[in-house]
């Protein structure tokens, strides 16, 4: 890739301005967020100049997995979902199909008009919000499940899963849904990846090593009662779509890295080309569900 096709890939992913005339305007303006030991501010701009790179780059969820929680959790046409810090709206639209009413929330007006837009392609109805975790509310209504995929790190997770535990009913479930990479021979490729993302990130983006797991601050919460379901899958992935990839995370944005976003753009291939067979990369990747509900004194069996 020379510097120009650099540019021209980056140009031809750049966020387009969008209407927001069929997304409905922020909700709580008024609330004010309890005070926990890891607050998050009001602003959020990590993803704003990521959205094209996000849909195209990061990895979905694999189809199994959402059919086996589906059916682990019973979920039928009389349950309500909320799909919180939806991004593009992979999880709201993947179980869209299963339950009655599906709920998107997210802070970025872009990634809520790129659920849109898939949803309309997937031909799946879906309520949008613009909102954060801090407007979590009884307006809202009830839900039987609450899905999060790759946000709930950058929540106030205490506060969090408080508001939650007044909007699930007593026998639902908080979903935590994520994707990691088994050391196996066909991932050799993702450590340099990774090493060479971090080299041209942005430190100050980055959420710190000692900060407490999900695990660990669902067990102390309402929902501490854990388990997690995976499913291995073995994918072909187009180099482009890794550069897509690294472009979205907040580290290493454009909108954090700048021009450098130009030479991220032109290195990458050049590292990874060596892992490649005719420009696809295999990838074996686990997509994760952790299911979190009620301990025992507020579980109720669902028949």
């Amino acid at each position: 890739m020379s510097n120009d096709e650099a540019t021209a890939f980056l140009a031809a992913r750049a966020p387009r301005p969008s209407s927001s005339d069929t997304i409905a305007p922020p909700i709580g303006t008024t609330a004010t967020p309890a005070m926990t030991s890891e607050p998050l501010t009001r602003c959020f701009p990590r993803f704003a100049s990521t959205v094209p790179y996000y849909v195209a780059g990061r990895p979905n969820y694999a189809p199994s997995l959402i059919q086996i929680v589906k059916e682990h959790l019973h979920l039928s046409a009389i349950d309500r979902l909320l799909d919180l810090g939806c991004g593009p709206g992979w999880l709201g639209i993947a179980f869209a199909p299963f339950v009655g009413t599906v709920v998107a929330l997210d802070p970025e007006p872009a990634m809520l008009e790129a659920t849109k837009l898939a949803a309309a392609e997937a031909n799946v109805r879906i309520e949008l919000i613009e909102g954060s975790s801090y407007d979590l509310g009884s307006h809202l209504g009830m839900f039987q499940v609450v899905t999060i995929g790759r946000a709930f790190h950058w929540m106030d997770r205490d506060d969090t899963l408080h508001r939650l535990d007044r909007l699930i009913e007593p026998n639902g479930a908080v979903i935590l849904f994520n994707d990691t990479h088994p050391e196996v021979p066909e991932n050799v490729w993702y450590k340099q990846y990774i090493e060479l993302i971090e080299r041209f990130g942005s430190s100050n983006a980055r959420i710190s090593p000692d900060r407490l797991r999900h695990e660990a601050v669902l067990l102390k919460s309402p929902f501490n009662q854990l388990e997690r379901i995976g499913v291995v899958e073995r994918r072909m992935i187009p180099i482009e779509r890794l550069v897509d990839r690294a472009l979205s995370m907040s580290t290493s944005s454009p909108e954090a890295l700048g021009s450098l976003s130009e030479q991220l753009a032109l290195e990458l291939p050049k590292q990874i080309s060596q892992f490649a067979i005719s420009g696809m990369v295999v990838e074996v990747i686990e997509s994760q569900a952790l299911i979190a509900r009620r301990g025992e004194a507020g579980a109720i069996c669902k028949l």
